[in-house]
């Protein structure tokens, strides 16, 4: 894979720049979809890459919303990445233990936030692990560092601005859930939330745009996907998932294959489909 420090970059990479000295990693571990009793946090502190910071979804979201690791307010993700020590002029490297799941959530998330010198290693942990790298359990060492938040408004969108596209065709509205899912053929997980899909949305199942060991496929494939998808890439797009967290893999993906023009339904399923007055679709898209 070709490395980009804004976007990707592998283990070889990583490996190569652990020890420069502006370089923060950061794990954004999330247990799997489904899974209950994993305690991501334990995981880190039993075995993390060398001066690894833990990033934890749920503290760093909007904690006045009920729904799901929602975007915080700017003054608290500045004061949650400070207390990191990450900050300005600092290069950003996200992982997770899945491979790749919640890190991208995390660097769509800086990007939001105005920050672009972030990456996320793909493969994750686990192919750290296999390829032999070593892990430790020493907490960092953390050092203060301002960082300037400049929240970008066009890299988000709520349900207002989404049932606006949904109705007028002018975004492409892509979902990362599972094709059963997404057709409403097997019922949501979480409780009181209607099946189906936000009419006129195109289904890409972020696992579909993995290989074997949990990379990203390459950016020539990564198009070829959304295209036979159905999505029509001359339209800025809006993805969405269960619940904001893979619809960021989507983001990811397209950025690799070069289109920029991307926001993210922070609300996702979990809103739409407990929203009583928006429609849902069923079946093929």
């Amino acid at each position: 894979m070709q490395d980009d420090p804004k976007t990707l970059v592998s283990t070889d990479w990583l490996a190569n720049h652990l020890k420069d000295p502006d370089l923060r990693i950061l794990d954004a571990s999330m247990p799997p979809i489904g899974s209950t009793g994993v305690d991501v946090r334990a995981e880190y502190e039993a075995g993390h890459i060398e001066g690894a910071r833990f990033f934890d979804i749920d503290d760093v979201s909007d904690h006045r919303s009920d729904l799901p690791h929602m975007v915080p307010p700017v003054e608290k993700f500045m004061s949650r990445v400070r207390q990191m020590g990450v900050g300005d002029g600092h290069q950003i490297v996200v992982y997770d233990s899945q491979g790749l799941f919640s890190a991208a959530r995390v660097w769509w998330l800086f990007k939001l936030m105005g920050q672009d010198n972030i990456a996320v290693l793909d493969g994750g942990l686990p192919k750290w692990r296999a390829e032999g790298h070593p892990v430790v359990t020493t907490p960092p060492v953390i050092r203060d560092r301002h960082m300037f938040v400049q929240r970008r408004d066009d890299m988000v969108k709520d349900v207002t601005e989404v049932s606006h596209a949904s109705k007028l065709r002018d975004y492409a509205i892509i979902d990362a859930r599972g094709a059963d899912r997404f057709k409403g053929a097997v019922p949501e997980p979480r409780e009181g939330i209607r099946a189906g899909h936000i009419p006129n949305s195109r289904n890409v199942p972020y696992t579909d745009l993995l290989n074997d060991d949990k990379t990203m496929k390459d950016p020539e494939t990564l198009r070829a996907i959304f295209e036979e998808a159905g999505v029509d890439l001359s339209k800025p797009a809006i993805t969405t998932c269960g619940s904001g967290v893979t619809a960021a893999i989507l983001c990811l993906a397209m950025e690799r294959f070069g289109k920029t023009d991307h926001a993210l339904y922070d609300g996702s399923w979990t809103e739409w489909g407990a929203f009583p007055t928006v429609p849902i679709a069923t079946g093929e898209a």
